[in-house]
């Protein structure tokens, strides 16, 4: 299929085969195509990553640290050299007879002969204080004739995204005699440009030749920083493009049949009267949201978030049990072992005595277990199953699955999540919830969940104590130490948490392995335990199972144990190196103290000296103990990747936007959503295929 303007006429040179262009054989294209580029469009929209500035020479005594610049001069000296490592070295006087020293760790002998005492030589790179004054390692460069008069560019030179088996040169070259064919293009625009407020007055042909190439007099600061209008033109069509593609999953999933949960039977009103306490008013509204959802025939989407301990599986339950009131099945994953053991051990002190079945399947269950499992679910004799990734598998079927629940999303690709839709056989799509104990700012939501409604769970339980914070330099570890004694003195139980599992000579911070040494002979006397990731499920399984029957008083973990793990007599709690991580980390690792009657304190162990975002963040954790405040800022220090995840298949893909840069853009491209969908729904499938191409798109079901 073509792509059409918003006129509806087919576009011509877009859709031209990239093997209509002179040069491009058979071989080569097939190389293109292989990284996506099969058309003329696609070419024009392989962005470049940043530009180089060619288009002058700068004097040795002018260059700036990490400023990549072009320097002419003549070689007065050559040098190899072979001790510890081959290297070569060039030194090279321009005009002024400053010297700047080039510097080659990888290079042939016919390349090192080529450097000759005298000869004129032109490099580009990107200079550095050495030993011996400015030197460049591995520049570009350039031979010249004696008598050569070698104009310099007259423009910035893009550098593109690499495509395997293609030069850049070659790659520049394609891509130039593409855009000479894009004057051509009489309907590119998908969206009318006053659309665009942001960018105004720029049509996309134009922004794309002003990126491709950029004229003489550019604004190279505003391209450098990618602010230029005419990258925001573009920046701002492809968020809107990877926001319709969520939008149109959502769509298509929800034309769909799902099995309609309507009937309310007795097995909720029996939990909600055993529960120990009353559930909250946010949890009482989630709860009627996802109801009236789950009531409905067509599927659920729902993005339930929800702070540490703010009580989202207890809402889970409530809602499988719906869906086991109306004869279904549900499916709850979650990323690690520990923590879908977790969820099993929840689900199933709370539906068991209700007589409702509750299955495991994870890794570690084989043989004769894993086939009984598998058979319970076919044949709809297992009513609710908990597990890991593995229920996502291709041999897992069940009779009749109408929810599935996936719990800290962040940590699943996309697709893997969307692999469940297709177990609910001829039920229909299955309704999904998705949990988060990791608060997603709005305006991400907005991006990175556009297919998801979202409730959240705003207000803890009654009686949960606030956690004490404390920020402590690591010089003090002996008084810390002496704490942790005297709490567990008194019946407490700790963590001390670590974020290596095994000693490193780079990075100062204390293996989980050496700090469990360490705290032995200091702790004489304790029970002390070690759970990280590399052990096996089995033993990790059974020192968490110890720690929280409280035959271990203090367990050194490295990150593993940030969700799922609730040990309420564990009320103090040591993060080594706390400025290594971000502030969601902080705070879901804090969650893990404060569940019980007692104060709870949590320690934040530094390393000095600290680093300005580093002393934000830990002060951020004193301040206040809201996730949603914090992800906010968590957001602003650390940008978006690190809140949603390099999981997150199709945000991550980005040609030019970003979401940290551009987050200010995110409501404008949520709105202007909107608008396309209602007012050009002809442009929705072009505009998804422009900028995704020939990845998998989330409109497929």
């Amino acid at each position: 299929m073509t792509s059409r303007g918003t006129t509806g006429r087919p576009a011509r040179a877009a859709s031209a085969a990239v093997d209509t262009l002179p040069g491009v054989g058979a071989q080569l294209a097939a190389r293109l195509a292989d990284a996506g580029l099969c058309t003329l469009q696609d070419l024009w929209f392989h962005l470049p990553l940043r530009y180089e500035d060619r288009t002058r020479l700068v004097p040795v005594r002018a260059l700036c640290h990490g400023q990549p610049a072009q320097v002419e001069g003549r070689v007065t000296q050559v040098e190899q050299g072979f001790r510890g490592r081959p290297q070569l070295r060039v030194a090279l006087a321009d005009a002024e007879g400053d010297v700047l020293t080039l510097r080659f760790f990888h290079f042939r002998r016919a390349q090192a002969v080529r450097f000759r005492v005298g000869c004129r030589l032109r490099v580009f790179g990107e200079p550095r204080l050495g030993l011996l004054g400015p030197e460049m390692v591995h520049p570009s460069y350039r031979l010249l004739a004696e008598a050569e008069a070698a104009p310099v560019a007259d423009r910035l030179d893009p550098v593109y995204p690499a495509v395997a088996g293609v030069g850049p040169r070659v790659l520049a070259r394609i891509i130039g005699a593409a855009l000479d064919r894009l004057d051509a293009e009489a309907e590119l625009e998908l969206v009318p440009p006053d659309w665009f407020p942001v960018a105004a007055g720029w049509s996309l042909r134009a922004a794309l030749l002003h990126v491709h190439r950029p004229p003489p007099d550019a604004d190279l600061a505003a391209l450098a920083l990618r602010q230029h209008p005419a990258q925001l033109r573009l920046v701002v069509e492809e968020l809107l493009a990877h926001h319709l593609s969520l939008r149109c999953q959502r769509v298509s999933l929800q034309q769909q049949g799902a099995p309609a949960l309507a009937r309310r039977g007795a097995l909720s009103a029996r939990l909600r009267a055993a529960l120990p306490f009353a559930l909250t008013a946010a949890q009482h509204r989630v709860l009627e949201e996802i109801e009236a959802d789950l009531a409905r025939p067509r599927p659920m989407l729902r993005l339930l978030q929800g702070d540490v301990g703010s009580g989202k599986t207890i809402v889970a339950a409530l809602a499988a049990l719906r869906a086991v009131e109306n004869g279904q099945q549900v499916a709850l994953v979650a990323p690690t072992e520990i923590l879908a053991e977790q969820h099993l051990q929840s689900l199933r002190g709370w539906l068991e005595p209700l007589g409702v079945r509750v299955g495991w399947l994870a890794g570690k269950v084989t043989g004769k277990a894993r086939r009984a499992v598998l058979d319970a679910l076919a044949a709809g004799e297992l009513e609710v199953v908990v597990g890991t990734h593995a229920l996502m598998q291709e041999g897992v079927r069940f009779a009749r699955l109408a929810l599935c629940i996936v719990d800290e999303q962040h940590r699943f690709g996309v697709h893997q999540r969307l692999a469940l839709r297709d177990k609910g056989g001829a039920a229909g799509v299955p309704h999904q919830l998705v949990m988060t104990a990791t608060p997603i700012p709005r305006t991400l939501a907005m991006t990175a969940y556009a297919d998801l409604d979202v409730s959240r769970i705003d207000e803890l339980p009654p009686g949960r104590k606030p956690v004490r914070t404390v920020v402590v330099s690591s010089g003090r570890r002996l008084e810390v130490m002496d704490r942790i004694r005297e709490a567990c003195a008194r019946g407490a139980q700790a963590y001390w948490v670590c974020t290596l599992i095994e000693d490193s000579e780079d990075v100062q911070a204390q293996a989980a392995e050496s700090t469990l040494v360490e705290l032995q002979k200091a702790l004489h006397g304790l029970r002390l335990g070690l759970v990280h990731g590399r052990m096996p499920p089995a033993e990790k399984a059974a020192v968490m199972q110890g720690f929280k029957q409280g035959g271990i008083q203090v367990l050194v973990a490295t990150t593993v144990i940030e969700v799922g793990v609730d040990v309420p007599n564990a009320s103090l709690m040591v993060i080594e190196n706390a400025e290594r991580l971000g502030l969601a980390q902080l705070h879901q690792l804090r969650g893990r103290v404060g569940r019980g009657a007692a104060e709870s304190t949590c320690v934040l162990l530094y390393q000095p000296p600290l680093s300005p975002l580093a002393r934000q963040r830990l002060q951020t954790l004193r301040e206040t103990q809201d996730g949603f405040v914090i992800a906010e800022r968590d957001l602003a220090l650390r940008g978006p990747g690190e809140v949603l995840g390099t999981r997150q298949t199709g945000l991550a893909q980005f040609r030019l936007a970003d979401l940290e840069r551009d987050a200010a853009l995110l409501e404008q491209v949520a709105a202007l959503g909107e608008r396309v969908m209602a007012g050009l729904p002809q442009a929705v499938e072009p505009l998804i295929r422009r900028w995704i191409g020939q990845a998998v798109r989330y409109a497929e079901v």
